[in-house]
């Protein structure tokens, strides 16, 4: 798949260098966790196992102009609050923030679920104070949809926490009403 400045293609086996690459980055690392090489090789596994089964999954994303690794991002299909979802997700390489790149690759992730996914929910979430991706929800036409507690990190606190809060942010569906309390909400 090709976007303005990426292409995308599903991730595999064959990208456990490039993910290390990405996962080895400070700032990915802090908000993905430590990985090593089994960690990346168990998840480009399940992560084209994914594709196979469910026909859906995560895409590296590359520079269109030279082929450089920029990160990686898509869905992975889910259980989350007694539906079965499409979550959203990404990370890109530290050099490559703040350039809009996250936005890009979830509009094709967006475009790409109402072709071939249309009427699954969509949603993202990330820990409350990820101020940057809670900025690229909003920037994708999100809307806040409560919050869930997992594995993850808590401001102000040392190292993965095991209850921590994550916002969840979620597309609206056709018929929802604005929750007047809800920000971004006209």
């Amino acid at each position: 798949m090709l976007t303005a400045r990426l292409v995308l293609t599903p991730v595999g086996l064959d990208n456990v260098d490039d993910l290390l690459l990405l996962y080895g980055d400070p700032k990915v690392s802090y908000w993905t966790g430590p990985w090593n090489r089994a960690a990346v090789e168990a998840w480009a596994s399940s992560m084209a196992a994914r594709w196979a089964r469910d026909g859906v999954g995560k895409w590296m994303a590359r520079d269109r102009s030279d082929g450089s690794l920029v990160g990686r991002g898509g869905f992975t299909r889910v259980h989350l609050g007694g539906e079965m979802v499409l979550e959203l997700g990404w990370a890109v390489r530290d050099a490559r923030t703040g350039s809009g790149y996250a936005t890009e690759l979830g509009h094709a992730a967006l475009a790409w679920a109402a072709e071939h996914r249309p009427g699954e929910p969509v949603l993202a979430f990330t820990e409350v104070h990820n101020g940057a991706s809670l900025a690229v929800m909003e920037r994708l036409g999100m809307r806040p949809a409560g919050i869930i507690r997992r594995e993850g990190l808590v401001q102000g606190r040392t190292g993965v926490q095991p209850d921590a809060p994550f916002a969840v942010y979620r597309i609206p569906r056709r018929g929802d009403q604005p929750d007047a309390n809800t920000p971004g909400a006209t």
